[in-house]
């Protein structure tokens, strides 16, 4: 039986960097950049107005107030993505609005609010000092500065800023096309009848779900049965489109293991007993070139085993650290119990409370029962050496996604 550590270094070794694509910024979105991202021109690229009012020469109005208000003829608008090339004199004054390019000569912005809204004359009532409301050319970003580093993965913010910068296409490594599907002659599509004997199929839903979750694309295929042809050909038709394949289900000791039949052999695929719980029957490979990840069938036991090996390889593959979900610190709200040589993985509830993280393990662990793992949004960690921990211990906790 090899470790948890081992199962997954061998996994970590093996699975392949995809290769860098030129995309359109609205593909790229949820994408790794693959190259650093820097700013052709300083942002804003000129000073300009950060309000509505009136652009003023500071000194014209140092002495206003309500009481001495100052009045300015105003000579006209200067508009956002005003081309023209303005400049004011000393004694006069123009409206400006938010993002216009600033007038020369021109050192302050008096806010609207501070004025009676004149177009042809102003009457200002306070003062302001020279910069005032003024966004500086450059003062966002510096010409040549990178904006976005490769290795990043690209959400709303980091599209935006790229955009700002002037680029329409940027190098990424693309979301992993992950192909889905469980295996199993008792299983029925939901939303159809069961007859005696039969389940409706949870785990690709779940599992293409967590593909999503982990930064990949997931394509769910429905559920083959326990039939070595109907596995090869699924196999074979999904090879050519998908960076990897994650099956659940036909990996353990039975008869009708079907997965582990065909594949046993083929490839670099291999199985294993892992020492873990839930998810000990574990199977990983190249097949063509193409990672595929055999999960067990029991639903828990398949999220568990996707969290732990799955998503981290999926994050290798777009060039990324491989990190396990984020990870905390947690007192234990109850005592627990674990097989010697395994780690184990319970299901939780997090909390925080004024000394930090609290834990409470859910009442039930079964391998089976979903409905914990509904409930739950942390795995417990405990180590392969721990055997039993009362209520009170310091643990590890992996926060699910939320």
């Amino acid at each position: 039986m090899r470790t948890v550590d081992e199962h997954l270094n061998d996994i970590l070794g093996s699975v392949p960097v995809l290769p860098p694509l030129d995309l359109a910024l609205p593909e790229a979105r949820g994408a790794v950049l693959a190259e650093p991202v820097s700013a052709p021109v300083p942002l804003p690229p000129f000073d300009n107005s950060a309000m509505d009012g009136y652009a003023v020469v500071a000194s014209d109005v140092a002495g206003a107030t309500e009481a001495a208000p100052v009045t300015l003829p105003v000579i006209g608008d200067v508009v956002a993505g005003d081309p023209a090339v303005s400049a004011l004199r000393p004694g006069l004054t123009a409206r400006i609005m938010t993002g216009a390019p600033m007038p020369a000569g021109a050192d302050a912005v008096i806010p609207v609010e501070w004025t009676d809204g004149g177009t042809a004359h102003v009457r200002i009532v306070r003062s302001a000092p020279s910069g005032h409301y003024i966004r500086r050319a450059g003062e966002d970003v510096r010409a040549g500065q990178v904006v976005v580093d490769a290795g990043t993965r690209l959400r709303a913010p980091q599209l935006g800023m790229i955009a700002a910068v002037g680029r329409a296409r940027v190098t990424v490594r693309p979301k992993p096309r992950v192909v889905v599907v469980s295996t199993g002659d008792e299983l029925r599509e939901p939303g159809s009848g069961l007859d005696h004997g039969q389940i409706w199929e949870s785990n690709s839903f779940m599992l293409t779900a967590a593909v999503d979750e982990a930064g990949g694309i997931g394509h769910r295929l429905t559920t083959v049965d326990d039939e070595p042809g109907s596995v090869r050909k699924m196999l074979e038709d999904q090879l050519a489109q998908a960076d990897a394949i994650v099956t659940s289900g036909g990996v353990s000791m039975g008869s009708r293991d079907v997965v582990k039949e065909v594949l046993t052999g083929t490839g670099t695929v291999k199985f294993h007993k892992v020492g873990m719980r839930p998810g000990k029957p574990q199977g990983f490979g190249l097949l063509e070139g193409t990672p595929i990840f055999t999960l067990p069938g029991n639903p828990v036991s398949a999220y568990v085993s996707f969290q732990v090996f799955v998503r981290p390889a999926l994050r290798a593959m777009q060039g990324l650290p491989p990190e396990p979900l984020p990870t905390v610190r947690a007192v234990l709200a109850g005592d627990i119990n674990s097989p010697a040589g395994l780690r184990h993985f319970l299901r939780g509830r997090l909390t925080y409370g004024e000394d930090g993280y609290i834990v409470d393990p859910a009442d039930v662990q079964g391998s089976h029962q979903l409905a914990s793992l509904a409930s739950a949004d942390a795995l417990i960690t405990v180590p392969e050496e721990a055997q039993a921990l009362p209520a009170g211990s310091v643990v590890h906790v992996m926060r699910l996604p939320a």
